[in-house]
């Protein structure tokens, strides 16, 4: 029997994605992807802009803020614990190592503390020469 069509069938070389519209197509496609999926030079070039719902007064003197995050980070370290006794298996060593990680916070900030803020004999020491 003989088959009309050809055996591949003829088709046009070109690409259907090229066609006079093809610019505009591509054009769409592209700021729909910009806008879902903004670059990170988009986010670089943006100004950062504080919140000022929970706002840190901007006169505190850095040793304040270092006292205010040690005695923040030694109360999150202590409420981790009270939750880690009620706990077993995975989620136990979960939060314990998070308590870790508050630890290391902690002692970092406190070594900030004492480079900060010397030992009240060393200024006094300084004032009286």
């Amino acid at each position: 029997m003989f088959k009309v069509t050809p055996n591949p069938p003829d088709t046009d070389p070109i690409s259907p994605y090229q066609s006079p519209d093809s610019k505009k197509f591509n054009d769409a496609a592209e700021r729909a992807l910009d806008y879902h999926f903004p670059s990170f030079a988009d986010f670089k070039a943006k100004p950062r802009t504080p919140s000022t719902l929970f706002a840190v007064d901007p006169q505190a003197s850095s040793e304040t803020l270092t006292v205010y995050l040690v005695e923040t980070l030694a109360s999150v370290d202590v409420m981790v614990h009270q939750l880690v006794d009620h706990l077993e298996g995975e989620a136990r060593y979960a939060l314990l190592g998070i308590s870790n990680s508050i630890m290391v916070a902690e002692l970092t900030a406190n070594r900030l503390l004492d480079q900060t803020d010397p030992p009240a004999l060393e200024r006094t020491a300084v004032v009286d020469e």
